[in-house]
């Protein structure tokens, strides 16, 4: 293990690389390592330790296993100890796009990686799309429809997606009988290569067709400006999604679209706190309502609501207003506000207040309860 290099550093990426970043680091290394194009000495060995960083890295399991355990963690979970025999499905499907670049095709018959790609030339439903929209605070707690505009492919109803005016336009591609793709061979020194590549004729589907769709001039979809509502449901959380049916990427050959999910950004409230279903506000309290208690109109997100505070209140406590939070978006109870208690001292007084807080004082003063004496015995 002395010798080997960390995976990171063999990718040329940073330890918080993204799955993206990753596979283009890959991509890029095995293109210029590969010993079948790069004849350089040291090249076959290079290109060994690439795909062993690659088959880690790219599989979210081992690659948290190395980042806590190193090396040490890695036994008997790689497989590139001779020759390509520790190939993995997805790092198979990667060179495959590699070697796609390198030749026009995927890899046919090479020596140990065998088999050959083939295409799915039947009805494949589409990806799904994401978007993002910022709902204001009370919106997000109460509820509400928004409208927004999207463009959409969507099916073509008068040909139901095949493209063609009638079933019987629809023909086997006579080019690769069906299959979507076709097949090549090319020689390079003793090795022959079979590559595959898109037919050039069906585009991949398998099908010519002889009359198009009027309608959708054989594409089977038809592009779409249209409006969609979307209902805000009353308590939705921030980050949470939406899901639009149908308003996704197009399918192929005639499959459904995918869907749309719109994940919910919460505006915040210039005064209002919300976490989870319960709300949190500052409220300002005098100090003589604090000592002698009051009765107050404190603002919550349905309007004014009554709450008492006690005599005595502290600077910093918190009096919960029960039911007067979020609704529960799944339909349970409402969460709660809660009031925390902020004592505002007056810095302008009038004649009157002055001598009033001056008798109090005295008053203080003589007492054996006054606060600072009973401080100061601590210290004694």
């Amino acid at each position: 293990m002395a010798d080997k290099r960390d995976y990171y550093e063999v990718l040329g990426i940073s330890k918080g690389a993204s799955e993206d970043e990753i596979k283009k680091a890959y991509r890029s290394l095995a293109k210029k390592y590969h010993p079948d194009v790069n004849k350089d000495p040291g090249a076959e060995d290079k290109f060994k330790e690439i795909n062993e960083a690659y088959e880690v890295l790219s599989d979210p399991q081992k690659r948290q296993t190395y980042d806590q355990f190193g090396f040490a963690g890695m036994d008997g979970a790689g497989g590139f100890g001779n020759g390509f025999g520790g190939f993995q499905s997805g790092s198979f499907d990667d060179l495959n796009d590699i070697f796609s670049s390198f030749f026009g095709g995927g890899m046919g018959g090479m020596g140990g990686f065998g088999g050959s790609a083939r295409r799915n030339t039947g009805p494949q439903r589409g990806n799904d799309r994401f978007m993002r929209m910022n709902v204001d605070f009370m919106d997000a707690c109460f509820g509400k429809t928004e409208t927004i505009d999207i463009d959409v492919d969507e099916k073509c109803t008068r040909c139901g997606g095949s493209g063609a005016e009638n079933s019987s336009d629809i023909e086997t591609c006579s080019t690769c009988r069906g299959s979507g793709s076709v097949t090549r061979e090319q020689r390079m020194g003793f090795t022959v290569y079979r590559t595959q590549s898109v037919c050039p004729d069906c585009g991949g589907t398998g099908k010519k067709i002889r009359r198009p769709c009027p309608d959708c001039q054989g594409r089977g979809y038809i592009r779409k400006h249209t409006k969609v509502d979307v209902k805000i449901p009353a308590g939705i959380n921030d980050g949470q999604q939406l899901r639009i049916a149908g308003k996704g990427e197009r399918g192929v050959n005639g499959g459904d679209n995918g869907d749309l999910f719109i994940e919910i950004h919460i505006r915040e409230h210039s005064q209002f706190v919300r976490e989870g279903k319960n709300i949190f506000l500052d409220i300002p309290v005098t100090a003589v309502d604090a000592t002698i208690g009051t009765t107050l109109d404190v603002p919550t997100i349905r309007g004014e609501v009554t709450m008492k505070i006690p005599a005595g209140t502290q600077e910093g406590t918190q009096l919960r207003l029960r039911g007067e939070g979020v609704p529960d978006v799944r339909g349970g109870k409402p969460g709660d506000q809660i009031c925390t208690v902020r004592i505002q001292v007056d810095k302008k007084l009038t004649s009157k207040e002055k001598e009033l807080y001056r008798q109090l004082q005295d008053i203080q003063n003589g007492s054996k309860k006054k606060p600072w004496d009973q401080f100061k015995k601590m210290f004694s």
